[in-house]
């Protein structure tokens, strides 16, 4: 599958870097308003595949996205001072308002990967825009809760003692302060986990809860303390969806889509489990929530559709 990255930052070519150690796709373009950076990035990566897997890689514009089967959307403008985040995501909206059109003259048939913050409502933008040249919703992709699925089940799996492989706990809603961690349906070993910590000998106390919960919810903002941004993370989590996409696998990931009707809110983009294939979400999961669940992630997707409802594009 070829694969094409708008933004060869951190993200973007940490997530080309991912793609090339797992080996998914057999040709990644990188495309940056910063043709140097680009070209610099392909390079570099071009010297690891020796030591990875036989892609080919190189720089290039919209047109040579021709064929690419999925785009990587990590573009976007840093927030200046003093101006407010509907300012940001208004500046945001006409730079991808200028891409997708670009991308899809090129490639009709790609699948868009939304990782540019804020991940939800640039999803229900990108969204928006596709629409109009008769792109679904469901080839319209936000990493979203990916990475905090992530870190819950690493934090869960380090707390239990066990493989984060043998946990399975989402975080459902939006990437951001209002994001949801699913306790009532986390299960390790196919045990409910509060049953499964017992076992173990390793309770979950409340303060223990509220310890991962944090941990989860403000890992972004501990990491952009002490480094400036994230890359890693995100990098390997864009990796594999797209390592889904390209083998039709189907698999299980909490992602960012637009979604007609969750817990009472009609058309918002936030994270729920879908099944993730070679034509994008191929299903959605409506998951069994606690009386506190369904309040916050009614709080959660309340207030994403208001910040995508503020944006024109």
């Amino acid at each position: 599958m070829k694969i094409g990255i708008i933004g060869a930052g951190m993200v973007g070519s940490t997530a080309a870097y991912a793609m090339v150690m797992r080996g998914v796709g057999n040709e990644i373009v990188l495309v940056d308003r910063n043709t140097d950076l680009a070209a610099a990035q392909a390079t570099d990566l071009l010297h690891a595949t020796p030591f990875s897997h036989p892609t080919r890689l190189h720089a290039g514009n919209y047109e040579d996205l021709d064929g690419a089967g999925l785009v990587v959307l990590s573009a976007g403008v840093s927030q200046k001072p003093g101006e407010s985040r509907l300012d940001l995501l208004s500046r945001n909206a006409e730079i991808f308002n200028a891409i997708i059109p670009a991308v899809l003259k090129a490639s009709p048939q790609a699948i868009f990967l939304v990782a540019s913050n804020p991940v939800d409502v640039m999803t229900q933008i990108s969204t928006r825009i596709a629409a109009r040249h008769g792109v679904g919703p469901e080839r319209i992709i936000g990493s979203g809760t990916v990475l905090d699925t992530a870190r819950f089940r690493a934090l869960l799996a380090r707390h239990l003692g066990i493989s984060p492989n043998s946990v399975h706990a989402h975080v459902l809603g939006e990437h951001g302060d209002s994001e949801v961690l699913h306790w009532s349906q986390a299960v390790a070993g196919g045990l409910p986990v509060d049953q499964a910590a017992q076992q173990l000998d390793r309770p979950l106390t409340p303060a223990d809860r509220t310890r991962i919960d944090d941990e989860v919810r403000h890992a972004a903002a501990r990491i952009i303390k002490g480094k400036g941004a994230t890359w890693y993370g995100i990098g390997a989590g864009l990796a594999r969806m797209a390592q889904m996409i390209q083998t039709d696998e189907k698999a299980l990931v909490t992602c960012s889509m637009l979604t007609e009707h969750i817990v009472g809110v009609e058309g918002v983009a936030l994270s729920l489990p879908r099944l993730l294939g070679a034509r994008g979400v191929v299903h959605t999961l409506e998951p069994t929530l606690s009386p506190e669940e369904t309040a916050a992630l009614h709080r959660s997707a309340t207030i994403l559709k208001e910040a995508a409802a503020g944006v024109v594009v």
